[in-house]
């Protein structure tokens, strides 16, 4: 009787694992990526395709926006995000199958590209802070991602504790939705300066780098990326293909021409 019912449990497990195999590989290619990637994951979804895979379907946006959505329901199958912080979320919940290290960025202050302000001499703290309080001026706004769910804003809230000029600056923020927000404020004019990630900078010819703002400032920027599946789910064949080509030697080119930096399994 003992091994009878054995049996039964194994075949039990056979068809639910079968059937969860069978769930992810149906589920499509659906990832929710930070809104710095916007350029990355338009040239890698290209390339993926052109070598046999499965076209994504991107959703860009703020990474603490994203992992509430996945956490809610949202049936993405891989996520990347801009700070580790949000990934811990998703994993608490329960929903990662697979964690990577990807990529690395720098935060920077930008300005207009016709802006007349002047760079810091150095990159201490009292010629960083006197920069950027000089190119805010009395009425001007410093445009940020919202610290309370975009990891670039988040970088920029604790460059600006660091330095010991967040409590003077938070009033005279500018905070937004995600990075690239942020970024269109300062190309078009509407806020003086910005704090965006050095590909943001990279990617909008209206701006330029003012000063690039030292990690001891801040914590590393670094992008994680999830594999993601319900509890008795496997992730998705596709996404884990995917994210093999973005961790793969084409995927780190793809980085560097948009001014990241691959980080090695």
């Amino acid at each position: 009787m003992k091994a009878f019912l054995t049996g039964l449990l194994l075949a039990a497990l056979a068809v639910t694992t079968s059937q969860s195999r069978a769930e992810a590989a149906d589920r499509p290619l659906l990832v929710f990526a930070a809104a710095s990637l916007a350029e990355v994951m338009d040239e890698a979804g290209k390339g993926f395709v052109a070598k046999g895979g499965e076209a994504p379907q991107v959703s860009l946006a703020g990474s603490g926006t994203l992992a509430r959505q996945i956490i809610a329901g949202a049936p993405a199958t891989l996520f990347i995000s801009a700070h580790p912080k949000w990934v811990d979320e998703v994993e608490k919940a329960g929903l990662t199958r697979e964690i990577r290290p990807y990529a690395a960025n720098r935060v920077v202050l930008v300005v207009a590209k016709d802006s007349a302000a002047t760079p810091p001499a150095d990159d201490g703290d009292a010629a960083l802070s006197a920069a950027i309080d000089a190119v805010i001026g009395a009425d001007g706004r410093l445009a940020i991602g919202d610290p309370a769910s975009v990891p670039a804003g988040q970088y920029a809230r604790d460059a600006l504790t660091s330095l010991g000029i967040w409590s003077k600056i938070e009033p005279r923020t500018a905070p937004v939705e995600n990075v690239r927000v942020a970024l269109s404020l300062v190309a078009r004019g509407e806020a003086p300066a910005g704090i965006v990630y050095a590909s943001d900078a990279a990617a909008e010819p209206d701006v330029k780098v003012l000063a690039v703002l030292p990690e001891r400032l801040h914590q590393p920027v670094r992008y994680p990326a999830a594999l993601l599946g319900g509890a008795d789910e496997e992730a998705a064949p596709s996404a884990v293909a995917f994210l093999d080509y973005l961790t793969g030697p084409e995927g780190a080119d793809i980085l560097r021409r948009h001014g990241l930096e691959p980080i090695a399994k």
